[in-house]
C-alpha cells in the first residue's frame, strides 16, 4: 500500500520529458494571456448581447477592432523575435490587406450591405433543410450556439485548408498567406482575394445553414478575430495545457507557418486545433527556424496577387 501511495504523485505530475515540465514561471505566465483574452472577450460579448445593451453593435465592433492596435503595441514591448519586427513599408502593406478584408470583402458577406453574395447567404439560410434557427437569448445559449457553429465551420475549414496544402492547384490561392517571412498581428489578413471565395466560406455557410442570429454572429466573430490576431502575433505566447487540446494557439500556428514542410503541413486549424488531433495532422514540434514558403523571400504585391495564375513551374520557383 505504501508503494502504491508513493507511485500516485508520480503518475499525476507531468512527464519529466514533456515540454511543460521544464517551463519557467515566466513561460507559465505567457500561457495565460491568450485563453484569458479569447475566452474573456467572447463571454463578454455574449453577456452584452444577452443583456440587450443599447449600444451592443458599437461594443461588438470595438471588441473586434481592438485586438490589432493592442497587439501592435504589445509586440514592441514583449517581442518574441526581433527579426520578425515589421518595417514601416511592411506595416503599410499589411494595413492595405486588412482594409481590403474589412472594407471590401467582409461587407460582401454581411446582410447589412445587401450585396448579391449576402443575399445569397440569406437565401441559403431561409431555405436550409435543417429547419434550425439559432437565436438564443441567454449567455450559455449564445456560447453553446457559437461553439456549435465553430465545430461545423472549422471542420469544413480544416479539410479545405488541408487540400490547399496537399494540392498544387489549390495551393496557388493559399500561397500568398504562406509567403510571409515574418509573423505579426496584422499578417493574418494577408489573404488572396480568391481565398475569400473558398477557404473562408466555411463560417458564413455554417452561420447561414444554422440560421444564426446577429448575436451568435457577434460572439463567433469576436472569438475568431481575437484568436486569429493572437495566433499570428509576434509575442512569446505559450500553449496552455488542456486549452490547447481544443483551441488553436499562437505557438501551434507559428509551427504551421514554418519553412519545414513537416511543420507547415500540419496544425491546419486556426480557430480550433481539435480536428488536427482527430485526423492526425497535429505537430507538437515547436522548434522555430525560418518562416515562409519556397525561397523564403518576401514577394512583391504584384507577385502576391498574380501567383494564383502562375504556371506550376513558376509557382515552385518562388
Amino acid at each position: 500500500m505504501s508503494d502504491l501511495l508513493h507511485d500516485i504523485p508520480n503518475q499525476l505530475v507531468l512527464d519529466p520529458e514533456s515540454k511543460q515540465a521544464s517551463w519557467t514561471a515566466r513561460e507559465w505566465v505567457w500561457a495565460l494571456p491568450q485563453p484569458v483574452l479569447v475566452l474573456g472577450t467572447t463571454i463578454l460579448v455574449a453577456a452584452m448581447v444577452a443583456s440587450d445593451w443599447a449600444n451592443r453593435e458599437l461594443f461588438a465592433a470595438i471588441m473586434m477592432v481592438l485586438p490589432i492596435p493592442l497587439m501592435i503595441v504589445a509586440e514592441r514591448i514583449w517581442t518574441k523575435r526581433t527579426d520578425w519586427l515589421l518595417e514601416p513599408k511592411e506595416m503599410i502593406e499589411d494595413v492595405g490587406w486588412i482594409a481590403a478584408g474589412y472594407f471590401i470583402w467582409v461587407p460582401l458577406y454581411s446582410d447589412y450591405y445587401q450585396t448579391p453574395i449576402s443575399e445569397g447567404f440569406k437565401t441559403v439560410r431561409d431555405m436550409s433543410p435543417l429547419s434550425v434557427a439559432l437565436e438564443p437569448a441567454s449567455v450559455i445559449g449564445l456560447l453553446s450556439s457559437a461553439m456549435m457553429i465553430m465545430l461545423i465551420s472549422t471542420f469544413i475549414y480544416y479539410w479545405l485548408h488541408r487540400i490547399q496544402h496537399e494540392s498544387l492547384f489549390w495551393w496557388r490561392i493559399h500561397a500568398t498567406h504562406h509567403h510571409i517571412t515574418k509573423m505579426g498581428c496584422m499578417r493574418g489578413d494577408r489573404t488572396h482575394p480568391l481565398e475569400w471565395a473558398t477557404l473562408l466560406l466555411a463560417t458564413p455557410v455554417a452561420l447561414a445553414l444554422l440560421g444564426a442570429s446577429d448575436g451568435v454572429m457577434a460572439v463567433v466573430g469576436s472569438f475568431s478575430i481575437w484568436t486569429g490576431t493572437l495566433n499570428h502575433a509576434n509575442l512569446p505566447l505559450k500553449s496552455l495545457p488542456v486549452y490547447d487540446w481544443v483551441f488553436a494557439t499562437a505557438q501551434q500556428h507559428h509551427v504551421h507557418h514554418a519553412y519545414e514542410r513537416r511543420q507547415a503541413d500540419s496544425n491546419y486549424g486556426c480557430m480550433l486545433i481539435l480536428w488536427d488531433r482527430v485526423f492526425g495532422t497535429y505537430c507538437a514540434d515547436e522548434s522555430e527556424g525560418q518562416t515562409g514558403a519556397g525561397k523564403c523571400v518576401p514577394l512583391s504585391i504584384k507577385d502576391q496577387l498574380a501567383l494564383a495564375f502562375y504556371s506550376d513551374d513558376r509557382l515552385k520557383s518562388l
